[in-house]
């Protein structure tokens, strides 16, 4: 639809005029403002500021930039559709997931899951713009459980990289300052049952930078991860392994001993020539690509195509590696990787414990 300056434009609760920026994105806690009749000063606009940057912490930069995606490609469907995304409109949204479900544009069908999260995305953004959207309206819940009901498919799951692989893996890398750093974020990552988020987020000491996500404590024993995550805040402990070639605490060290990395960041960028230590973070998109690389060169599931083996691997399959081959107690690996209920660390479990208990039997057949 063209756009048309004439058009009558919807207002916010305040009673302000809504410009077109405002449709398409605003800021994070660009919704935080002194009440109206309340005189503005220098002191209540660094509060303003402040808080704004309480509210943007308050998810992760993934997430963020999600909520943002999913707002930029909601408000551009209502403008296709010659509609205005604020006010909230439950039977709109009623028939933008329908949409998203039915692939009936350019676009294929979404999963349920992806359209749930979109519609979470929605909530979030309409919060910040100051209104409310109820996704338990019938407009939105008979849709939403219709799709389920008609769409819902189990969940894909990454594979487990057990111990065999994880071997493999590191087996593959060179001994010059990239391979250390890269054998050392394979297995503290796997060790740990760390996401991938928090193994770039780590620093040396605690409060080394504003981005810190978590310290590293060094022991005798081990190390002590201690982490700001998705879940809140928690301590991973990695005990040293049985001989270096594979402990995680000693391809550590190793690492920060040869880039001399004694302040911020742990795990940074290296020089062209592989020499130097850079300043910066990792992205957390470097340990999905060294995963997946590492799991073509040890031929892991070499029995599968190339682009089929890419796709079976993630950040996800540390975690879920650690939990399918730890020979322990339940509740300490639901303790490592930070999972609020032990039903969600059984979901990281491939193929453990199947068929232990054989109800067949057990009822005499």
């Amino acid at each position: 639809m063209s756009e048309n300056t004439g058009k009558s434009r919807s207002a916010a609760p305040n009673g302000s005029p809504l410009h077109e920026d405002d449709e398409r994105e605003q800021p994070d806690g660009a919704a935080l403002c002194p009440p109206s009749d309340v005189a503005g000063s220098g002191a209540l606009d660094r509060l303003v500021d402040t808080a704004r940057d309480y509210a943007r912490a308050a998810a992760s930069e993934n997430t963020l930039k999600a909520y943002a995606k999913d707002w930029a490609h909601f408000a551009r469907w209502c403008r296709m559709k010659g509609a205005e995304p604020l006010p909230p409109s439950p039977e709109m949204i009623g028939l933008y997931l329908a949409d998203l479900a039915s692939g009936t544009g350019p676009s294929p069908a979404l999963s349920v899951s992806t359209i749930d999260r979109r519609l979470s995305g929605l909530v979030w953004n309409y919060v910040q713009r100051g209104f409310t959207l109820d996704r338990k309206t019938r407009h939105i819940a008979t849709v939403l459980a219709g799709i389920r009901r008609k769409h819902a498919r189990p969940p894909v799951q990454k594979a487990a990289i057990l111990a065999e692989d994880i071997l493999a893996m590191v087996a593959t890398l060179p001994y010059d300052l990239r391979g250390l750093r890269d054998r050392a974020i394979l297995l503290l990552g796997y060790t740990g049952g760390l996401r991938r988020s928090e193994i770039v987020c780590l620093d040396v000491h605690k409060d080394d930078t504003p981005d810190s996500g978590g310290w590293i404590e060094m022991f005798d024993k081990g190390a002590l991860l201690t982490l700001n995550a998705k879940t809140g805040w928690r301590e991973v402990e990695i005990g040293r392994g049985s001989k270096d070639q594979t402990c995680p605490v000693h391809a550590l060290e190793q690492w920060l001993n040869f880039a001399k990395i004694d302040f911020g960041p742990i795990f940074v960028g290296t020089s062209r020539d592989g020499k130097r230590a850079a300043e910066t973070r990792l992205n957390d998109k470097h340990v999905a690509r060294l995963i997946k690389r590492t799991v073509l060169d040890a031929g892991i599931r070499s029995d599968l195509p190339e682009k089929e083996r890419l796709a079976l691997f993630s950040g996800h399959s540390l975690r879920a590696g650690l939990a399918s081959s730890a020979e322990v107690d339940e509740r300490y690996v639901q303790k490592q990787l930070g999972h609020a209920s032990a039903e969600m660390t059984r979901r990281y479990q491939r193929r453990r414990d199947r068929f232990r208990v054989n109800l067949t039997k057990a009822a005499g057949l």
